[in-house]
């Protein structure tokens, strides 16, 4: 009896720490699961999973083929957010098929596709329901001769340098297959795309016709934000992701030549060509994988309240021309803690079947933001709405309903000035007709 105490009060104890881990004002995906074709991967990929473990991201690796596998139990969703490293799945085990991970991204849970150049047609599949369509030559790889590893030298030229995203330390590292962004999709973007020099093309056959990816045009890592803030990451190259890549050490090819002949020559003079101590791998793929599982571009509104200037309860009804201050907090997770979020670009409407009023809220830099106007000269029910869309950052919808009232009979002005000519009618109206009557009656 005396253990089960003890143990009911260690119980009691641990609530409170359980629900500050778990607490949902921490927007991060925790419980990760990882879908592999084979457990090696758990090694040679360890920097990255290491990477996502150390910011506390709990990792569960299953084969994609395993028959007990499941994304839900019971209606509720055992996982937080799924990565796909298993390109040559013929079939998903378990409950999981396209469907359910469509499903799963539909209610708001993030998700990884790392296809190769054995990609299956299931990967592929998944990948077209993201908006990104993959060669369809089962082939096919990303070939630059311009742009490429030193260590490929008298290789394929497959193994090629990328920076055409944003400024970083050193290019990254990509072998695999390049895919295109469906235009219909307006929410999948390019993140990493190959440069002017690349193609897609099977790289041990001689090319009979031209390749249908050439250029910029190629993807090599894209993303989706949905609507509901789901977030995806979608990329042709399975092995970007690992150790070996991440730690490469190898002269890269100087970017943009613009001819065969000066990286001929680049190849005889080699101290003209760049050194980078490692790709930018590592620091690409950490940067992308906290935007993915929201430690980064997570947006909250709280503390939304309106009322009349001058006051600071907020009324059930307004009338027309009151004097009004619409306010809000907006905050940024950091990864670690909420941050003010500063910005000059959030607006606030005041909305009935069209915004009558449009106004930019002003911020104080610490997370507060407001604006005053005047309801218009309109009665009805009538919203307060912020729709708030930036890219790389969750989007805003708020929305608060207030019905507007016309004046009372007894709140207008005893006396319009307006009215005046109307008023000085009808009493010279009244005097005329006095004078007249006088006039009539007493008259000879």
């Amino acid at each position: 009896m005396a253990k089960l105490l003890l143990y009911l009060t260690l119980a009691t104890s641990l609530i409170p720490l359980f629900s500050v881990a778990f607490s949902p004002e921490n927007p991060t995906d925790r419980r990760v699961l990882v879908l592999v074709d084979d457990f090696a991967i758990k090694s040679s990929h360890s920097l990255y999973f290491g990477s996502l473990t150390s910011r506390g991201f709990q990792l569960e690796f299953k084969l994609a083929d395993d028959p007990n596998i499941g994304l839900q139990r019971y209606g509720q969703y055992l996982y937080d957010a799924l990565v796909l490293f298993c390109p040559s799945v013929e079939r998903f085990g378990g409950s999981i098929d396209v469907a359910s991970i469509v499903d799963f991204v539909d209610s708001g849970h993030d998700l990884i596709v790392a296809a190769d150049s054995n990609a299956s047609d299931l990967i592929r599949e998944v990948a077209t329901e993201c908006g990104v369509d993959f060669d369809e030559d089962p082939a096919a790889m990303v070939i630059d001769h311009i742009n490429y590893a030193v260590s490929n030298f008298d290789g394929d030229h497959t193994l090629i340098a990328s920076d055409d995203f944003i400024k970083a330390d050193a290019p990254v590292l990509f072998q695999g297959i390049g895919h295109s962004l469906n235009p219909a999709n307006s929410l999948v973007l390019k993140v990493l795309s190959a440069s002017s020099s690349a193609y897609s093309a099977n790289p041990k056959s001689k090319l009979s016709n031209p390749p249908s990816l050439t250029g910029s045009a190629i993807s090599l890592v894209s993303v989706v934000q949905a609507r509901n803030n789901a977030r995806i990451l979608i990329t042709g190259s399975l092995s970007m992701f690992s150790n070996r890549y991440a730690l490469d050490s190898s002269d890269l090819e100087c970017k943009r030549l613009g001819a065969q002949l000066i990286c001929i020559m680049l190849a005889i003079v080699p101290s003209l060509t760049k050194r980078h101590e490692k790709s930018g791998n590592e620091q690409f793929l950490t940067e992308i994988s906290k935007w993915v599982f929201h430690e980064r571009g997570h947006l909250k509104a709280v503390n939304v309240r309106h009322h009349k200037v001058g006051e600071s309860d907020e009324p059930a009804i307004y009338r027309i021309n009151d004097d009004l201050e619409y306010s809000v907090e907006i905050y940024e997770w950091s990864g670690t803690s909420w941050e003010p979020y500063v910005s000059d670009d959030v607006q606030v409407q005041f909305y009935m079947m069209s915004p009558y009023v449009l106004k930019t809220l002003s911020t104080d830099q610490k997370g507060h933001y407001s604006a005053e106007f005047k309801v218009p000269d309109v009665y009805g029910v009538f919203q307060f709405k912020v729709e708030y869309q930036r890219l790389g950052y969750t989007s805003l919808s708020l929305s608060k309903q207030i019905p507007v009232r016309p004046y009372r009979h007894n709140e207008y002005e005893r006396f319009l000035p307006a009215a005046y000519p109307y008023y000085g009618s009808a009493f010279s109206m009244m005097a005329g007709f006095f004078i007249f009557t006088i006039v009539h009656l007493y008259s000879k």
